[in-house]
């Protein structure tokens, strides 16, 4: 139960400023022709994950509790793709390069799938 507190103590402090930050980015950048708040925020998060989880494998920085706390709730609330870049990273880093390219083209293959078929289910619905 700890765990479950401490991860969504951490996802509303990253949506918080996943929220902040991107907005503020996007309005910094004076146009809505591409989403620069989102590639931000998502680059941002590939940073610190990479960052951070070198520290926790190289040095034992963070608990468990401090890694969900870090991790899961506050990188994930701010960003889930930093999730996937550390995930893919760590299967390309070991050597598992058919499951790191998989990795790659699930998610943005049935990602966007799902994105398109959920668009599609609810123009239907409500037509």
């Amino acid at each position: 139960m700890t765990n479950i507190l401490l991860v969504g103590a951490g996802g509303f402090i990253g949506s918080i400023l996943r929220y902040l930050m991107s907005g503020w980015v996007q309005q910094s950048a004076k146009t809505l022709d591409f989403p620069y708040g989102t590639l931000a925020v998502n680059v941002i998060g590939c940073f610190v994950i990479g960052f951070l989880a070198q520290l926790a494998e190289s040095r034992g920085v963070f608990t468990s509790e401090a890694r969900s706390f870090v991790f899961i709730g506050i990188l994930g609330g701010f960003t889930t793709f930093s999730s996937f870049g550390n995930e893919t990273l760590n299967l390309a880093r070991d050597n598992q390069m058919m499951n790191a390219f998989a990795n790659i083209g699930a998610n943005v293959l049935i990602g966007l799938f799902a994105v398109w078929l959920g668009r599609t289910v609810s123009y239907l619905i409500w037509k």
